[in-house]
């Protein structure tokens, strides 16, 4: 079985949910007793909040490439950062190490494409739905992305960093999510990408009709068929 680098901690809320649906997955793969093999590298999330927000991406960079080199060494075959936002480093964290890096969102738009859906509504934090990084890598890829207005991003920002970061799901935030994602379908999206890994502690599938795309448990699907592809 191939060794998964996790590079986790952004927030540990959702890299929780990475290590249960891996080791759920792998189980029901393999069966019996069998779990996934893994390095997990967990960050200190205080230090890369305080540099997303006042812009030091390169600082961010230097820390996430420091964790892929560690867990290369610690015998991974790839490397996976268990966050949508922090892919905005995701070259700089590759051309760190030898081994591959599976990217989330190009996981995500195989999904998509999959699915038939080429506009899609984005939720996730400010910088995942308002910079560049994450938006044309889609686009790339022949996928239109719509985002929520200003007011909007920033409830599912604030919501993201104050909340579900903290283990926190309020019905009151959940149903400001929907109608956000209502929104969205109503001017075109055929689909919305759950683009932070957070959100689906709070929202999933069953609670609206708009098609969900959990930015988590389609990169967990992508890893296991990683792991198991020889």
């Amino acid at each position: 079985m191939k060794t998964i680098g996790l590079i986790g901690g952004m927030s540990w809320e959702s890299t929780q949910v990475y290590y249960r649906l891996l080791n759920q997955q792998i189980q029901a793969a393999l069966g019996g007793h069998a779990s996934a093999k893994l390095v997990l590298y967990s960050v200190d999330f205080a230090e890369i909040e305080r540099l997303q927000h006042s812009g030091d991406w390169a600082a961010t960079a230097v820390i996430l490439a420091d964790a892929a080199r560690a867990l290369e060494r610690a015998g991974a075959d790839f490397i996976v950062i268990c966050t949508n936002t922090m892919h905005k480093v995701a070259d700089e964290v590759a051309a760190a190490v030898r081994i591959p890096l599976l990217h989330i969102v190009d996981v995500v738009a195989e999904r998509l494409k999959r699915d038939g859906v080429n506009l899609v509504g984005l939720l996730g934090t400010q910088f995942t739905m308002e910079q560049d990084f994450y938006r044309q890598r889609l686009e790339q890829q022949g996928i239109r992305v719509l985002v929520p207005e200003l007011p909007e991003r920033q409830q599912i920002h604030r919501i993201i960093f104050d909340e579900l970061c903290h283990g926190q799901c309020h019905p009151e935030s959940k149903t400001t999510y929907l109608a956000i994602i209502d929104e969205l379908a109503r001017v075109g999206a055929q689909g919305v990408i759950l683009g932070c890994t957070e959100i689906g502690m709070l929202i999933n599938g069953s609670d609206t009709t708009v098609p969900l795309y959990d930015t988590t448990t389609i990169h967990v699907d992508a890893i296991v068929a990683a792991v198991l592809a020889n």
